[in-house]
């Protein structure tokens, strides 16, 4: 029986994705559900299997199954890129070192700050209300002088993600005053205040927004060509 994911368990699993580290990573996935955190620690998958980490590959071709079944955006990219480097072949996509949750943030933030831009030599992203330094025009080409657009496309998406979670409570209550709070000005706010009165359902979802956010923004990403890439991994 697997344990839930604790934010001890949830900050090991980010400092083994952010370092690489296949046998810390595989260690947290035999004690708790790797489908609750797929998108966050695929990348940290493809550097392991490339190492050759003890139980990588097997892992590795157990999680495409539940990448398929589950369909969200972007799972079917990390599932051919998992059957990729688990076959031994090399990723078409270009690693890069790109935050996943960063750029959901350039993404899926409040329109008023304008999306931002992708470092294409160190994959870090700057928000352009804050990137005074070498403004550039978003009329030219991508990847002029090194850099890649991106556009702010609102927070519909993560709207939708409150809808969908709300099918899967079982506490039938709890949905009810779900669906109401996120009707009208404010929903975001009132839908967090309401989910705060459960914590193991605020948990869940942080859970379940979090691989819906990674999904999308990995999959922006390889309609430019690139893959998200652990600093030190492959």
């Amino acid at each position: 029986m697997t344990e839930a994911w604790t934010d001890h368990a949830l900050r090991a699993l980010r400092a083994a994705c952010h370092t690489a580290n296949g046998p810390s990573l595989l260690a947290l996935l035999r004690d708790h559900d790797p489908a609750d955190v797929l998108q966050q620690c695929g990348d940290a998958f493809t550097a392991a299997v490339f190492r050759g980490v003890p139980g990588a590959r097997q892992t590795v071709i157990a999680c495409t199954s539940t990448l398929r079944e589950r369909g969200w955006s972007g799972d079917e990219i990390l599932a051919e890129q998992l059957d990729t480097v688990a076959g031994g072949a090399v990723c078409a996509l270009r690693p890069l070192p790109v935050d996943l949750e960063e750029l959901s943030g350039l993404l899926e933030g409040d329109p008023a700050w304008g999306g931002g831009r992708i470092d294409l030599k160190t994959g870090a992203c700057r928000p352009a209300v804050a990137d005074t330094e070498e403004p550039w025009d978003e009329e030219e080409p991508e990847g002029t002088e090194g850099w890649l657009h991106v556009p702010c496309e609102g927070s519909r998406d993560a709207y939708r993600d409150m809808e969908d979670f709300i099918t899967t409570l079982d506490d039938q209550d709890l949905a009810r005053f779900l669906g109401i709070a996120i009707h009208g000005p404010g929903a975001f706010r009132r839908f967090k205040d309401m989910l705060a009165t459960s914590p193991a359902q605020q948990q869940r979802y942080w859970l379940f927004s979090a691989e819906r956010q990674y999904g999308r923004a990995r999959a922006w990403l390889a309609d430019h060509g690139y893959r998200p890439a652990p600093p030190s991994g492959q």
